[in-house]
């Protein structure tokens, strides 16, 4: 090929051009993703601006329902929120919490504050029934939603029922259907309750008492004991006297262990009575250990080793907290999860209107699989019958249950007509 001089060679041609537009391609790169950056930055301010979606964890952090709830409710709904992405509707999701310390006043105060200065969307956990109650009633004049997780009363879905509250966990009702009816078929026909002295304890033993009529069994006698109470022993002579054939606990946390190790100490099993834990936790049986637990029938919820799905979020729960997970912290993550999911099929996290979807979405998770919350707010799903292992039968850290029997929720929960809920009753008018 002849090069004339002056004139470029093809190929030095080819390739500045090559280079020209590769230098080019290289510019838009990156004006590219220097406008993608600013369009990120730009998204992540405007999110900083709006207002953040804010949840409040109420619970019991320094009291005897500590291991039942606790700082393990609050991890859960850190938990379900991380999952979830962190935000919703383009808004930072934040998880408040704090300590009602079983106390009325101050719990109610704690609430009003949040849902008056701090907007806190949704109120969750509080494992005492006579909070609940209140927060109930000031969710509902607020229009805020009121997720009980941690409490028991089934005046929640009954009388005191809201369209802002949603009973998601168990409630007293549930929990005398397996152990009291269980018990009482076994030949447990007359009963002694020893009880705790506020709204739990009284809806606890009231509906245990209905299983037990209607098994044929009959209530020989109660005491009400205070909250936090360290000594037992005249109540369990008491029991003792009642000739009772089983002594019924309508207590729980710290309360259920105290009577329990004071209960062994009378020798209340060697004498023939039974003992009956009428809302037990793994976290109850983890703390009395094996030895002192063994044989308690209970119903429950949740039982982290149930399958596949309970095992894989139990890990990664006692990996943060290093305990065992109770049915309130699984009950938290699932609750905040369906909380979230609504909020975001909504458009809106406007109470009324995501409290309604959470109603019209079936709930799936690890826990809860086809369940359904009703209009009264119950969610309708499984419990379970569970017997505390012998020390000889559990093969490693936690593994403190074994399945009697699995109680369908038709079964396990009041019926939709005998709640007492006056949105029902407006329902059906």
């Amino acid at each position: 090929m002849i090069i004339t001089l002056g004139e470029k060679s093809p190929t030095v041609t080819g390739r500045r051009r090559r280079a020209a537009r590769h230098g080019l391609a290289r510019r838009r790169l990156l004006a590219a993703c220097g406008a993608l950056g600013l369009l990120g930055q730009l998204a992540y301010a405007q999110e900083a601006q709006k207002p953040p979606i804010r949840l409040g964890v109420l619970t019991d952090i320094t009291s005897i329902y500590t291991d039942n709830s606790g700082i393990g409710s609050v991890t859960a709904a850190q938990m379900a929120v991380e999952d979830f992405g962190g935000s919703v509707l383009g808004r930072r999701i934040e998880v408040l919490s704090a300590d009602h310390q079983n106390k009325a006043d101050v719990g109610a105060g704690l609430a009003r504050k949040w849902l008056d200065v701090d907007q806190v969307g949704a109120i969750v956990d509080v494992p005492n029934s006579s909070i609940a109650l209140a927060v109930q009633e000031m969710t509902r004049e607020k229009g805020r939603l009121f997720l009980a997780t941690g409490a028991a009363t089934s005046r929640l879905t009954g009388d005191a029922c809201s369209p802002t509250g949603i009973h998601w966990t168990y409630d007293t009702y549930a929990a005398s259907q397996g152990t009291a009816r269980a018990l009482t078929r076994q030949g447990g026909k007359t009963w002694f309750f020893i009880t705790a002295n506020y709204a739990f304890g009284a809806q606890l033993e009231a509906d245990s008492q209905k299983v037990i009529a209607a098994e044929g069994g009959t209530t020989v006698g109660s005491v009400r004991h205070p909250v936090n109470t360290a000594d037992f022993s005249s109540y369990l002579l008491q029991a003792q006297a009642s000739g009772a054939k089983v002594i019924g606990l309508a207590n729980a946390g710290g309360d259920f262990i105290q009577a329990v190790k004071q209960a062994a100490e009378f020798g209340i099993a060697r004498s023939g009575q039974r003992l009956a834990g009428l809302l037990v936790f793994v976290a109850d049986v983890h703390s009395l250990g094996l030895p002192t637990a063994q044989g308690l029938v209970l119903s429950s919820a949740f039982y982290w080793d149930m399958d596949a799905d309970t095992r894989a979020w139990s890990q990664r729960f006692i990996a943060r907290v290093n305990k065992v997970p109770t049915m309130i912290h699984a009950g938290t993550y699932g609750a905040v999860t369906h909380y979230l999911k609504a909020i975001k099929a909504a458009g809106t996290d406007e109470g009324k209107i995501v409290a309604r979807k959470m109603r019209e979405m079936p709930v799936n998770d690890f826990m809860t699989k086809k369940g359904v919350i009703r209009e009264d707010g119950r969610l309708m799903r499984d419990m379970y019958l569970f017997e505390v292992k012998k020390p000889s039968e559990s093969k490693g850290r936690f593994d403190y249950y074994k399945r009697l029997a699995t109680i369908p929720a038709s079964e396990a929960f009041k019926r939709l007509d005998e709640g007492g809920c006056p949105l029902v009753a407006k329902a059906s008018n």
